[in-house]
């Protein structure tokens, strides 16, 4: 097994290379190789610590210093690691009677390739009681199992472990049982904590089903279908249809407060009101339990606080909203009532940028955003900073008691963050 060090420099050194390549990077000397005793070239001043040569993209924070994170860079998942060679043994000589049998004495030494799996096209992301991160590939077509400690991944594999046509969205339920919306099937599948394929239910009530949510208080197992335009309300235990949102066979063509054009995403929040990404309408709508409509935020445009193709959503243990932009190419975090409080991404490969938004969920068990992008094949992570880590930092600052080392310091160790609040009016 890699080390965790030795994990890192490997992703980050891949993430250099790539942003080497697209000219992020800050160009080196063309004469460095000249003289043996050449100046030690510049810090790059970039906003990164370097380390060893090697940027340390963990210091990568929004809102960025001097004010306190909110949400800080972690790690990104694209694929399993590579096993690095071992060192080679003295190899063993053939005796004759080796020789004479045709016996090689170093088969045991020799090993077949380990297979390394590659997100593609990641739309879906949950995780579980564990830690373990699910990403539901649309092109693949399989979901994707990371350890986010180590990169070790498993597969839910179509035609071995489950037949899948074509899957999107994904949700976990507080016994660690995964359901994947599989619109090619027209239903939700479930599998149990050891990922065994328990069954299936929705055929006969779904035509396309993309993102789907569990309200485990309540008990309601919400589904937006964007081919109906509406969001299916199931009983989470019996899968008896409870409720639909929204109304059928208008073509995508609806804009009226409580109707849909292509919902693709919801979310459930702490209070139980659903939120439901309308996509092609570019904007938010909210609905109690009971499928009321409450209001709606957001509008086409590239203002703060505006979409131009909304997709993923979730909610942190805080109550704040989480909407991906597939077009903007960003994330925007509102309030409940959908005041918009932050943003941050933009076009690009590096760390907290994007290409093709689509999934997000929050891990509240760690306070873990996943974010998955389709057209680069990879899923981000960010760690987010809750409330109570703001109120206790911006206490310490006006004590007096904060310093630069506190920005600085290890993801895990970091222990604050500013409290969210409406950013200045800004190009995004």
């Amino acid at each position: 097994m890699l080390s965790v060090g030795m994990k890192h420099i490997m992703k980050f050194g891949v993430m250099v290379l790539l942003l080497i390549t697209f000219g992020w990077m800050v160009p080196t000397s063309a004469h460095a190789d000249k003289k043996k005793n050449a100046p030690a070239q510049a810090k790059p001043s970039d906003g990164l610590n370097w380390v060893d040569g090697v940027p340390d993209f963990t210091t990568i924070v929004f809102p960025p210093a001097p004010s306190v994170p909110r949400i800080r860079y972690l790690d990104y998942f694209a694929s399993s690691l590579p096993e690095l060679p071992k060192a080679e043994r003295q190899k063993q000589k053939a005796g004759w009677m080796d020789r004479l049998a045709g016996v090689d004495p170093n088969e045991g030494d020799k090993k077949v390739a380990k297979v390394r799996y590659h997100l593609f096209a990641p739309y879906g992301v949950a995780v579980d009681s564990k830690g373990l991160l699910y990403i539901a590939d649309t092109k693949v077509g399989a979901v994707f199992i990371f350890n986010t400690e180590n990169d070790h991944v498993e597969l839910i594999k179509a035609g071995v472990d489950a037949q899948f046509k074509n899957i999107f969205g994904l949700a976990m339920d507080d016994a660690d049982h995964l359901f994947v919306a599989d619109a090619g099937r027209h239903e939700i599948l479930e599998f149990d904590a050891t990922h065994k394929y328990v069954g299936a239910f929705g055929f006969h009530d779904l035509r396309a089903p993309c993102g789907i949510a569990i309200d485990s208080e309540n008990r309601f197992f919400y589904v937006a279908d964007p081919e109906l335009d509406q969001v299916v309300v199931f009983n989470a235990d019996t899968h008896a249809v409870l409720r639909k949102f929204g109304t059928t066979g208008k073509n995508h063509t609806l804009t009226d407060a409580g109707n849909f054009s292509k919902p693709t995403n919801v979310a459930v929040g702490k209070d139980g009101n659903v939120y439901v990404v309308d996509t092609l309408n570019d904007r938010v709508e909210i609905f109690d339990a009971d499928g009321n409509f409450i209001r709606t935020f957001g509008q086409n445009g590239d203002a703060v606080g505006n979409f131009a193709r909304p997709k993923g959503i979730t909610v942190d243990s805080d109550g704040h909203v989480w909407v991906a932009d597939a077009m903007l190419n960003r994330i925007q975090v509102f309030t409940p009532e959908g005041q918009v409080l932050m943003s941050f991404g933009g076009y690009g490969i590096g760390p907290a940028q994007f290409q093709a938004l689509t999934g997000l969920t929050f891990d509240a068990k760690r306070n873990r955003l996943f974010a998955a992008e389709q057209i680069f094949g990879r899923v981000q992570m960010f760690r987010y900073y809750t409330d109570e880590e703001a109120r206790i930092e911006i206490a310490k600052r006006r004590a007096g008691k904060s310093d630069e080392a506190a920005i600085k310091a290890k993801p895990e160790e970091v222990k604050s963050g500013p409290q969210l609040k409406p950013p200045p009016e800004a190009k995004p």
